[in-house]
């Protein structure tokens, strides 16, 4: 079967990447552990959660070479690409959105049984809505860094705060190649303002008080073998530094929210993509749903 150029009109998977299950019992062998489901209601965050087989892994970081090169003939999909982003002009950091559209893999991670699962629960066992991607990705020796940040802060163009990022890795992700980083129990701070993404690293700081501040000198590292995950939770505070090692760290992000959320805003809330007028539902071909129990 020839597919359409915008795999947004799938909104099922397009290859046999992942076995959806067929039942409830299927589907039980993904579900997080209630130790791990706590973890993230105390802390922010559940971490080190295996996603991807070898094999996956490797077809997707086939596909990021296409979606990395510029001269891709379907960048035009794209909400963002910025083969760097980042502000410091000796670091580099790869960054884009709506990669989902253009390859069959990271078309099919959005409907990836143990991604959603986990959405599911930590969602609050809510049907799961696609929000969007993204993809960060630091080359060895000068990778720049994401500043301490809080997602929501730059989505609240969409309401109510029910959303969920999945943070996932293509490489080994350690302390020396730039792995994501946490600020435990932040997500308990409230909104703040948001800082410049890839600019200067405690850019937060002029928005917090002396005590979150000190919180900042204390992150926990997220390491994690490739083809694993963490989610967090939309306010918590994370962040990760620059790579000065030999090797790269490249990753990509899912974020999802619970079913029933609506638009804020009557501007363009994606590139491209079309207005959802201010308290109508986010949903359509742009936003799929990836999961909901009742069709179990």
């Amino acid at each position: 079967m020839k597919m359409n150029r915008d795999l947004a009109d799938y909104s099922k998977r397009v290859s046999s990447m992942f076995k959806w299950p067929e039942n409830k019992s299927d589907w039980a062998k993904y579900r997080l552990t209630n130790e791990q489901v706590n973890h993230f209601k105390t802390q922010g965050y559940v971490s080190n959660i295996k996603l991807l087989e070898e094999d996956q892994v490797a077809q997707l970081n086939e596909e990021l070479v296409e979606i990395m090169n510029p001269g891709s003939q379907n960048h035009d999909l794209l909400y963002e690409f910025h083969s760097n982003e980042s502000e410091d002009p000796n670091r580099i950091i790869f960054h884009s959105l709506g990669h989902w559209r253009m390859t069959p893999g990271f078309h099919d991670v959005l409907w990836n049984p143990a991604f959603v699962m986990a959405a599911h629960q930590l969602l609050g066992e809510k049907s799961v809505r696609f929000w969007h991607d993204q993809l960060f990705c630091k080359p060895a020796h000068h990778g720049g860094v994401v500043a301490w940040h809080q997602d929501y802060s730059y989505w609240t163009r969409t309401l109510p705060m029910q959303h969920l990022t999945c943070w996932v890795g293509l490489d080994d992700s350690l302390l020396e190649n730039g792995c994501l980083q946490y600020i435990p129990k932040s997500h308990l701070w409230g909104l703040l303002d948001k800082p410049s993404l890839t600019g200067e690293m405690k850019g937060l700081v002029e928005f917090i008080n002396e005590d979150q501040a000190k919180a900042l000198e204390n992150p926990i590292p997220i390491e994690m073998k490739k083809g694993h995950g963490a989610f967090h939770h939309p306010l918590l505070v994370h962040g990760s530094f620059e790579n000065n090692s030999d090797r790269p760290r490249r990753a990509f992000v899912l974020n999802v929210f619970a079913d029933g959320t609506y638009s804020n805003t009557d501007q363009e809330i994606l590139t491209g993509v079309p207005p959802i007028k201010t308290g109508k539902k986010m949903e359509g071909k742009f936003f799929p749903l990836l999961f909901d129990p009742d069709q179990l």
